[in-house]
């Protein structure tokens, strides 16, 4: 929100406050203030002036001879080259001496020949923001009202003696999206009185009800709508002052009409529109949503294809206006005008949210709508723009405002304990100091003599709704430099990481090592998007946000996986093949369809592999990820976790993951077997839908980790005796997994196995379709003393022969 300090000074007293203290002051009080801009960029000696006659150059055909009556009382003689320049005009003139932005300094000069006494500027000249000016004016020299005198300075007349203050605006605060809510904020933390604008409407002896009429045919999406009727207009320019303040907020003039629906809209946070009256059949306003295959022409002349959520005013039959958003063009307000009808309503802000950002239409007016408008200012908005148009446009109003509404609330009873504040805030406030700070904020207030403040809060701060809303005020206006610091009682503790921050720092760190990029995703997904990887999860249902960003991002997700297929995608997109990322973050589930409890907050881990392990160069090819890459991760973070002896992965079918290259991870724990993640390749299926090549995934549930994981270490001493060494190869079914081989060997050889590890796996037509060959090493040590052949050979044995009884498996000559 842009505020200009000389027009907020219309509606408080700002005497002896300057620019910047007022900046400190708001941010201060809670509202950050990003800068303050001066629109003054340096101009002096720039006047106005009038062009008394204009002469084409003698020696130049693109430049003309201007006389120039800049209230001198002599006329100045100006070679100027602008195409727009023409007598009778009023015009920016640079005296000689004069210094615009930039450090331009205007001296006497002979353009080929011909003397020129200074300077007609245009307003980029001026340091203005000539994107901001009408578009006829954007080339050439600034042409200003003919009401203007000549010799005036010219920061008199464009309103740049001036600064801008810009807020960055919390959501919550949408109060202050309107000079009257800055004023309000200010007067509070100043302690001086607002300022409201004059309302007061002179009305004609006609009827507003006798020219229009209005129904609202969908309540739940339109609580209120007002209009008057306004007979007679002449539309042209706004006043200079109006189009100043305009640009110093940021939005360019139009017209007359379309400029006092801007300005109240910026004064009072109330959206205006105006309709061409005598091009609303009948005069009738019907609110209503819109049908199956309509369309609207906006006033950008785009035609609309309506949704049947989108809230549209029609005369009854044809759309008019996309309510809140935007009007039509059939009803738009030209030059030929005569009779407007004006609106001030207040609209459902979930419904103008959902219809802006589908149709791409976001504007200054439904922002304001989306973030939930005053009621008690949508009258008071309608009857300060009718008459301003009144003023400004020579309109007569007809008497009375043609009004539908329901029940509108204007204000809301918060209680607040006054010794909760206190405790709350560390202060030992009285009764009377938070009740002139209650006051100072415009809310009324009612202490009970015991404990308790009854606090009546206007409309125009929806935001305080809860006793510590209130609290918050308080600290706000007593001032957070103001709140005494307590010293920590007690004994005290170093700091220290918790045990699961330690884990996830670990975590990321050895990722990191192994290559892993970390990414950082939303919290919310698209609710198609939560049905993806649930193996985890359970039976859960998707969590709703109440005020989403976008239907992309509408409820929380429940699991990690599809964020990171949405990061490979947008990578592969742009040429990017190769992928190695992971990502650390909660996934939040519930059984609810409608939510009575919080939804539990669950930590997981969550990796994705795609595109090549190597790069390709002159000597070799490129190597791409596969299944045992993926898996390689995980064994590697269980070593560090010291949970590889409880670890174990069992061939598992799930959805959307490929039916055999997909492996649950199971924990062995005091309760059994339990599985805590699984890691495996995409469906093809699902890789083709996310135009992805082959992609291999894992996801871990943190919370066993935290519980199981062993970080201490143990110590052994070097061997002393030497290692005996055997290979085995055997012929068994391919169904078999090799870790329940490995399994079973460690089982049989028991404490003299030192490792077994499977070196080779060979399928072919020699040894059968449904068959499958794995070579396996094994190293026998004894700690104490040296191993004979003979032990070792009995216990390998062993090991073969119960290899072949368990899986009728074949030793392999």
């Amino acid at each position: 929100m842009k505020v200009s300090y000389r027009w907020l000074s219309d509606y408080i007293d700002l005497a002896g406050i300057e620019a910047g203290d007022l900046a400190e002051q708001i941010t201060r009080g809670g509202i950050e203030v990003d800068g303050v801009e001066s629109l003054d960029k340096g101009v002096t000696k720039v006047v106005v002036g009038y062009v008394t006659s204009k002469e084409k150059h003698p020696d130049a055909d693109k430049l003309n001879v201007c006389k120039v009556d800049a209230g001198l009382g002599e006329e100045l003689q100006i070679v100027c080259g602008a195409k727009n320049v023409d007598a009778g005009q009023k015009v920016p003139v640079a005296l000689v001496g004069a210094e615009l932005p930039g450090g331009l300094k205007i001296k006497r000069a002979k353009l080929r020949g011909v003397e020129s006494q200074g300077m007609i500027c245009s307003a980029k000249e001026l340091g203005l923001n000539d994107k901001l000016l009408p578009k006829e004016q954007q080339e050439g020299i600034l042409v200003l009202p003919e009401s203007v005198e000549a010799g005036v300075p010219i920061e008199e007349v464009l309103g740049i003696r001036d600064e801008v203050l810009e807020l960055d605006l919390t959501p919550n605060r949408s109060d202050c999206l309107s000079m009257l809510g800055v004023a309000y904020e200010v007067g509070a933390l100043t302690g001086r009185p607002v300022k409201l604008p004059d309302t007061t409407v002179a009305s004609a002896a006609l009827k507003a009800a006798d020219h229009i009429s209005v129904t609202i045919g969908s309540p739940e999406h339109c609580s209120m709508y007002t209009a008057r009727y306004i007979k007679g207009v002449k539309v042209g320019p706004s006043p200079q002052w109006m189009q100043n303040r305009l640009m110093a907020a940021g939005i360019r003039p139009i017209n007359n009409i379309v400029d006092i629906t801007n300005y109240v809209m910026l004064e009072y946070g109330q959206p205006l529109h105006a309709f061409d009256a005598d091009k609303i059949d009948g005069g009738r306003i019907d609110v209503r949503l819109a049908r199956e295959g309509e369309t609207l022409v906006t006033l950008d002349d785009q035609e609309r294809k309506l949704e049947p959520h989108m809230l549209l005013i029609t005369d009854g039959g044809k759309p008019i206006g996309l309510a809140g958003v935007m009007g039509g063009a059939n009803s738009e307000v030209t030059e030929q005008t005569v009779n407007i009808l004006l609106e001030s309503a207040k609209f459902d802000g979930a419904t103008i949210r959902r219809t802006s950002r589908q149709l791409g239409l976001r504007s200054e007016a439904s922002i304001r709508f989306e973030k939930g408008v005053d009621a008690a200012r949508v009258v008071p908005a309608l009857d300060r723009a009718s008459a301003l148009i009144a003023r400004y446009t020579d309109g007569l109003v007809a008497d009375g405002i043609v009004e539908v509404s329901g029940e509108i609330q204007t204000y809301t009873d918060v209680e607040v304990s006054y010794g909760k504040l206190n405790r709350y805030l560390g202060t030992e406030l009285s009764t009377l100091e938070l009740r002139t700070i209650f006051d100072r904020l415009g809310f009324e207030n009612e202490f009970d003599g015991k404990d308790s403040f009854k606090v009546r809060v206007p409309s125009r701060r929806g935001d305080i709704t809860r006793d510590v809303d209130l609290i918050e005020e308080a600290a706000r206006l007593y001032g957070y430099d103001a709140i005494p610091t307590t010293p920590i009682e007690g004994p005290t503790t170093p700091g220290a990481l918790t045990r699961p921050q330690q884990i996830r720092r670990e975590l990321r760190k050895r990722l990191a090592d192994a290559g892993l990029n970390e990414v950082i995703t939303y919290s919310f997904t698209h609710p198609e998007r939560t049905d993806l990887f649930v193996h985890l999860s359970g039976e859960t249902k998707p969590v709703r946000l109440a005020m989403p960003m976008s239907e992309d991002r509408s409820v929380l997700r429940t699991g990690l996986v599809p964020n990171l297929l949405e990061i490979a995608a947008y990578n592969r997109n742009r040429k990017n093949e190769d992928a190695a990322i992971f990502e650390i973050g909660s996934v939040f589930l519930t059984d609810e369809e409608t939510l009575t409890r919080l939804p539990q907050e669950k930590q997981r881990l969550a990796g994705l592999l795609t595109g090549s392990r190597t790069t390709a160069l002159w000597n070799r090819k490129a190597e791409p990820v596969d299944f045992f890459d993926a898996k390689g991760v995980l064994e590697m973070l269980f070593a560090v976790l010291g949970l590889e002896n409880r670890i174990s992965y069992e061939a598992a079918a799930l959805e959307q993951l490929h039916p055999g290259r997909t492996a649950a991870v199971m924990l062995q724990t005091e309760r059994g077997g339990e599985r805590i993640g699984y890691v495996g390749q995409l469906h093809p299926e699902l890789q083709r839908a996310e135009d992805l090549a082959d992609t291999y995934v894992f996801e871990l549930d943190l919370e066993q980790v935290y519980e199981h994981a062993d970080s201490s270490i143990a110590y052994q001493a070097l061997p002393r005796y030497p290692a005996i060494q055997r290979d085995i190869a055997v012929v068994l079914d391919r169904g078999i997994e090799a870790g329940s081989l490995l399994a079973l060997i460690r089982e049989t050889a028991g404490e003299l196995l030192e490792s077994v590890r499977v070196f080779d796996v060979y399928t072919g037509e020699r040894l059968g379709a449904d068959k499958k060959s794995v070579a396996v090493s094994l190293v026998y040590r004894h700690a104490e003393r040296t191993l004979t052949d003979e032990e070792v050979t009995e216990l390998h044995a062993k090991v073969v022969s119960q290899l072949e009884q368990s899986f009728q498996a074949e030793l392999r000559k």
